[in-house]
């Protein structure tokens, strides 16, 4: 048989498996809300919504209370976890010590790819805040911070920002939508990018961790306006 009749009647893998199309599909629909902290997740209704096996859901919540995004409660079963506040200010923390050394590294690199890549995210942020895209503000939010890592060669790093992406997404979900936050967040990023840009290394690293105390501070506030029952 020839290599071409070989590849007309190959089968394609589906890029993604059931199993994760459904992964993604709730955490998506936590990460923006549809699912509230302290939901319950009754594995019938979640069949039924994204006309899966009731095994394929069991393995999506399983997966998901790994990564912090649901709970599993005795008698209640699986819930949305509830946002802790002490747990996001350790979740900033990292983020603002990690994200303060890339911006330094950046700013020393004196890279105009680096600067070019960086305003491009920063574009789409703007424009995603714009059309009121939530999702696409999250998207182009990781692509800017991405950059930020993986362009001065700290894979490390952003493997453990990657490791706390999701809640990390789960609590930009809710700063994000806050009043002037389309304003003053890209705002306070772009000083990250002129500090790069002229060099600056402490001025990066400053810019950076106040953006992340700004997000910090937004986070900390919605979250103690929460009633328990949320």
């Amino acid at each position: 048989m020839s290599g071409a009749l070989k590849d007309a009647i190959r089968v394609e893998r589906p890029a993604k498996t059931l199993r994760e199309l459904a992964l993604d599909k709730v955490r998506e629909a936590i990460v923006n809300g549809y699912f509230r902290p302290g939901d319950r997740l009754v594995e019938r209704d979640l069949c039924a919504q994204l006309g899966v096996s009731r095994t394929v859901v069991r393995e999506v919540l399983r997966h998901l209370e790994s990564e912090g995004l649901v709970a599993n409660l005795p008698n209640k079963g699986p819930i949305v976890a509830q946002l802790d506040i002490e747990e996001a200010k350790q979740i900033y923390e990292i983020r603002g010590a990690l994200e303060g050394m890339a911006a330094r590294l950046c700013a020393e690199r004196r890279s105009p790819e680096i600067v070019a890549a960086l305003e491009e995210s920063l574009a789409g942020i703007r424009n995603s805040y714009r059309d009121k895209d939530m999702s696409a503000v999250l998207t182009n939010t990781s692509s800017f911070y991405q950059t930020l890592f993986t362009m001065v060669d700290r894979n490390v790093a952003w493997g453990v920002v990657n490791l706390l992406t999701v809640r990390i997404n789960h609590l930009r979900s809710m700063t994000i939508k806050t009043e002037r936050r389309g304003i003053e967040g890209p705002l306070q990023m772009s000083k990250i990018v002129d500090a790069i840009r002229r060099g600056d290394g402490e001025g990066a690293y400053r810019a950076a961790m106040d953006h992340v105390a700004a997000a910090s501070a937004i986070a900390e506030g919605v979250l103690s306006a929460k009633k328990p029952s949320e």
